[in-house]
């Protein structure tokens, strides 16, 4: 039973670049929008995938780390593909769309297997940060968040990035008791060894 963790932020804050620990051996990154990483270091991209491609690779489990940038595009792609169709059946295609591929992490991978999802956020009308979805429609199929256990924000200050590994009550962030601090190095390296130690997949203390 792999583990899939959701990595939210606005554009800038930081969620790409906290890859730039990993070495180019260790993950594969399913590069949705095909952009340029920001930063010098390469790792192995598979630019564009589809859902088709994305759950094929993961079900092989090569690799124990795997990471969809931005996952929020699979959405948006498959929607401008059917943006001719008229009626609620694209919209509810598009959650059930995203619902396979977490249950793919969950019930085709194995147990050390962790996939992060990277993926906008956008303000609720309440004005409660949340997952970036297409819209009110694909909403009423789909809590994005309530597929993961561990959803971590990132944010920066404008001097410095971090995650935040909690909610202050306005936003989804969340993860297990005793995994992270509140507040941690914008560092996705260190968060998958955190992950690994907190469920015994190696050698060492947890975090604290």
């Amino acid at each position: 039973m792999g583990i899939p963790v959701l990595i939210l932020g606005q554009s800038g804050s930081g969620k790409t670049a906290s890859l730039r620990n990993f070495s180019e051996n260790e993950l594969g990154v399913f590069n949705v929008a095909s952009k340029p990483l920001p930063f010098r270091k390469r790792l192995p991209l598979i630019n564009h995938p589809s859902y088709q491609i994305i759950e094929a690779t993961l079900k092989k489990n090569s690799l124990k780390i795997y990471v969809v940038d931005d996952s929020q595009y699979l959405m948006a792609f498959g929607l401008f593909a059917r943006a001719k169709e008229i009626g609620y059946q694209k919209f509810t295609d598009c959650a059930l769309n995203f619902y396979n591929l977490v249950s793919t992490v969950i019930n085709e991978t194995s147990d050390d297997t962790i996939v992060y999802f990277l993926h906008h956020i956008e303000r609720a009308d309440d004005g409660h940060i949340k997952a970036k979805t297409s819209g009110k429609m694909l909403d009423n199929q789909l809590t994005l968040e309530g597929l993961f256990s561990i959803v971590l924000l990132a944010e920066t200050d404008g001097k410095e990035h971090y995650f935040l590994t909690q909610s202050d009550g306005t936003t989804t962030a969340k993860s297990p008791m005793d995994m992270f601090k509140p507040k941690i190095e914008n560092d996705l390296k260190m968060v998958d060894t955190t992950i690994r130690q907190y469920y015994g997949f190696t050698k060492g203390e947890k975090q604290k």
